[in-house]
């Protein structure tokens, strides 16, 4: 092997994670669609071949994106997983302002992502809504622990109030705006699970 084929190799290195975490901060910042390809390969840094080596295209970047966002846990899903917490507290991390310093204020990533891919075939579109069923089955099996008898009707309303405040944070540019859906969360879980004497 050359000199000159171990430095190009070399540079190569994490391509995929720089082109990931571009696409994550513009995709962010401007929108999915807004977002040029060559736009990504310039922040990452990468060559346009190695981002299509990455990628064949943008829909697959996107897929990607999302993907990496949910194995990574920085999603409203993913605070539902953690075991750290009680179950309760952890129905309502969901309604929790995002870590300080995120900026924009952005809503959900797969309703924004379904938002810009509407065709239900298309892939994204299709991993954004597995996405948001598995949101709604994680709340379900939350409150079940918790001893509510109707589970998937009160998991439905649960993420119902946290989509619908994620959207006004973003629309409205106020990151505490899940305040107002958790003082509704509060009451829907005390007036659906059982008390304790």
């Amino acid at each position: 092997m050359t000199t000159a084929t171990t430095a190009s190799r070399r540079q190569g290195r994490g391509g995929r994670e720089r082109i990931l975490a571009a696409a994550a901060g513009l995709f962010a910042a401007q929108g999915i669609n807004a977002t040029g390809m060559e736009q990504i390969a310039e922040r990452a840094p990468v060559s346009k071949r190695t981002l299509y080596a990455h990628f064949r295209t943008k829909d697959e970047l996107v897929l990607a994106h999302l993907k990496d966002l949910a194995s990574t846990g920085r999603t409203l899903e993913g605070a539902l997983a953690r075991e750290d917490i009680p179950a309760r507290e952890r129905i309502l991390t969901l309604f929790d302002p995002p870590p300080a310093g995120t900026d924009p204020v952005r809503g959900c990533p797969f309703i924004d992502a379904a938002v810009e891919f509407p065709d239900p075939q298309n892939a994204v579109h299709s991993y954004a809504r597995e996405q948001k069923l598995l949101m709604v089955r994680l709340v379900a099996d939350l409150v079940a622990e918790l001893g509510c008898r109707e589970p998937s009707t009160l998991a439905e309303q649960l993420v119902t109030l946290a989509d619908g405040a994620a959207g006004r944070a973003m629309v409205l540019g106020d990151s505490a705006y899940g305040r107002h859906a958790r003082a509704a969360a509060q009451i829907l879980l005390d007036h659906a699970l059982p008390t304790t004497i």
